[in-house]
């Protein structure tokens, strides 16, 4: 990938505008989950050695180009401080004075830059204001990357660019699980819903081996096929798309997995009276809460003879005990091959990162994205306006 890292520029007594994603769960103006704080560290540490003068900016919710002084910045300063271990000269919208009177060693923040309605416009004159503030660019917001913004597109294009920490980790794991994997290469999809995932199955069959289909949209793939699902959530308006999936699945050489038993149950609720049957004999007044031990068996086989393995979504309700089994039973056997050394696995998405961490997996897998959309976009195989604009 042609874009450059910290390594490559010389930050000596400049000032370094660093594009970071900070927008925490807070309550009663508590940060709850430092998680995004914690992974820009690495970042502000290496540009304060390397003699530059980290200035932060990100965005927080969604003000729409207004002040809403519930979702200013000011409210991450304590906990930002608490963990750099620092004062952070926190900036509000007059910018000028303040950032020139930083001096080595200092870290400042700039107030919440969502509140500049340029900002999500991606407006060419609030990315020369920012620009004028500094004199190198550093995105480590890969989150925000597929959003075309002030901060994440235009600006990148001002000033001398480069990826920050947490985006060199994110676009190198990226890129060694589709951009050039060692095979053969697992996916395993799941969620509710074949029409949110249309693009990532589309892209999916062409760059994988083996597509493991789990939740929601497996019913949809088995519906499609013929096969009854009972009351089970499922798309069936979608039958002609999962059906066009798996033909051209069949023309790229890409296996198809779908599930070969499942667990059934009357009510969507935890520890439901359930059953396992065969995949085709869901009692018409029963629905399909999770993939039985026999598809997880043969998933199991599949991955071990992978070497690369790409995970966004459980295969059943994991939330529900005991509906989460599958989806658990799967990933022991990724955190297994993975600490063996002998799998490259990375896991992105909401739900992907709540499995992997209630089944206690977090520290196992090689890489795991925070990003959500972004992470989900890159897998379809779109570009990514903020890392095209550090390839530029």
């Amino acid at each position: 990938m042609a874009w450059k890292t910290l390594d490559d520029m010389d930050l000596t007594g400049k000032r370094v505008l660093v594009r970071v994603d900070i927008n925490v769960p807070m309550e009663d103006g508590h940060v709850t989950d430092t998680t995004r704080i914690d992974r820009i560290v690495p970042t502000v540490r290496d540009v304060l050695a390397a003699g530059g003068i980290p200035i932060l900016m990100a965005h927080y919710g969604r003000p729409k180009g207004k002040v809403v002084p519930e979702m200013s910045l000011s409210h991450v300063v304590p906990t930002l401080s608490d963990i750099l271990d620092q004062p952070i000269a926190f900036i509000d919208g007059n910018y000028g004075d303040r950032i020139a009177a930083l001096q080595a060693g200092d870290i400042a923040l700039l107030e919440n830059l969502r509140f500049n309605p340029g900002e999500e416009a991606n407006d060419a004159g609030f990315a020369q204001r920012l620009a004028s503030l500094g004199d190198v660019y550093v995105n480590d917001a890969f989150s925000t990357a597929h959003r075309a913004h002030a901060s994440t597109e235009a600006l990148a294009k001002l000033l001398p660019a480069c990826a920050g920490r947490l985006m060199q980790e994110e676009l190198s794991a990226l890129e060694a699980a589709l951009g050039t994997p060692e095979r053969p290469v697992v996916a395993i999809v799941g969620g509710a819903k074949v029409s949110t995932k249309l693009d990532l199955l589309g892209n999916l069959v062409e760059k994988v081996n083996h597509l493991v289909i789990g939740g929601g949209m497996a019913n949809t793939f088995l519906a499609a096929q013929g096969i009854g699902v009972g009351k089970s959530l499922a798309e069936h308006e979608m039958a002609n798309t999962a059906r066009d999936i798996i033909a051209k699945a069949k023309t790229t050489g890409c296996e198809i997995i779908l599930p070969r038993d499942i667990v059934v149950a009357k009510e969507f609720k935890e520890n439901a009276q359930h059953q396992t049957v065969a995949a085709g004999a869901c009692p018409e007044d029963q629905m399909i809460l999770d993939a039985g031990p026999t598809t997880v068996d043969y998933i199991k086989g599949v991955l071990k003879d992978a070497k690369t393995l790409i995970m966004n979504g459980p295969l059943g309700v994991f939330e529900l005990a005991p509906f989460h089994k599958a989806t658990f039973d799967v990933l022991d056997e990724i955190a297994r091959q993975t600490k063996a050394g002998e799998l490259v696995s990375v896991a992105g998405g909401g739900d992907t990162v709540a499995a992997v961490n209630a089944s206690g997996h977090e520290g196992d897998f090689t890489y795991i994205s925070t990003a959500g959309g972004a992470f989900l976009e890159w897998m379809e195989g779109k570009t990514l306006p903020g890392v095209a604009a550090l390839e530029g």
